[in-house]
């Protein structure tokens, strides 16, 4: 095992609740952090010693530093930083909400600077460690369905692919992951074929070692690959 210690931060529910199952099964010591500490609390219930419960809500940036240097230190050190936290609202073909936008930049976008950077300041320091985030296809193309969602999944994506040049020569790696349709509270508004919570997250766990951007279907890696690159005109007479 290359880490025995872990951070998930969105842990309370959906591929994040599975992933610190699934470290915590491996015997890896993991912080889980959310909102709803009653759902943490029921991972404490399940793996007792190995797994500890944080409050916190990713829109107060500013106790980010204070709470990360307080995990790290119960935990007795980091090898893994887990970023899963995300909203996508349920938005109108013709909806133009701030608020709901305003929502998931303080959540997907500003929430994941505050942590990752914390992450990544500390591994550069002790040239060791895994950085995750977990983005999305969406993030892949402009679609018209949820034009601030996908942009803040692009900028994570962005973002995370800065944070591994800059940490890789340290040592770090710096892993992206872009989950499709996970049937999760996020994406429960959605109808279509879904990958169950767990399964994605078995995925994901295989790929934190890795440099780089997964997808965690086959069939996603190569539709994406030919969806970016039709012509923006043609795009947008798709619909999509």
């Amino acid at each position: 095992m290359k880490y025995q210690t872990a951070i998930v931060i969105g842990a309370s529910s959906g591929i994040g609740r599975e992933i610190v199952r699934i470290l915590a099964a491996k015997g890896v010591k993991v912080a889980a952090v959310a909102r709803r500490k009653a759902l943490l609390d029921e991972l404490v219930t399940e793996f007792p010693s190995l797994v500890q419960a944080y409050e916190h809500d990713v829109v107060q940036t500013h106790d980010v530093p204070g709470l990360f240097l307080e995990i790290t230190k119960n935990l007795g050190g980091l090898d893994l930083f887990v970023y899963n936290s995300g909203v996508m609202p349920e938005v109108a073909a013709t909806e133009y909400s701030f608020d709901k936008d305003l929502h998931m930049v303080n959540v997907n976008i500003l929430g994941a600077i505050a942590w990752c950077n914390q992450a990544a300041e500390r591994f550069q320091n002790t040239k060791h460690g895994y950085l995750v985030g977990i983005g999305s296809v969406a993030g892949d193309r402009g679609r018209m369905l949820q034009p601030v969602y996908n942009a803040s999944k692009s900028f994570l994506h962005t973002y995370l692919e800065a944070l591994r040049n800059r940490l890789s020569r340290h040592g770090v790696v710096v892993s992206t992951i872009k989950p499709g349709p996970v049937d999760t509270e996020l994406a429960a508004h959605m109808s279509m074929k879904k990958m169950s919570a767990h399964h994605a997250a078995e995925i994901c766990v295989s790929k934190f070692t890795k440099n780089g951007e997964h997808y965690l279907a086959f069939f996603h890696r190569f539709a994406f690959y030919i969806i970016k690159r039709i012509p923006s005109p043609i795009f947008r007479k798709l619909k999509i």
